[in-house]
């Protein structure tokens, strides 16, 4: 399964941001300026809870 990364519309061109796809029950994440690194999986209830906490705290 080929993996569609995207950035967020937030995101700047400075290339320093984070990617994330979709895969089946996870979200996977990579760094936008070395996409052959490794990436991070996660279960999306828990990437989900991040977001939100990002969200809340960001302001």
């Amino acid at each position: 399964m080929e993996l569609r990364f995207r950035k967020s519309s937030y995101s700047g061109e400075g290339g320093q941001c984070v990617e994330v796809a979709r895969a089946c029950s996870d979200v996977v994440v990579r760094d936008s300026k070395s996409p052959d690194s490794p990436m991070l999986v996660f279960p999306v209830e828990e990437f989900a809870a991040f977001v939100r906490g990002l969200k809340t705290a960001a302001y």
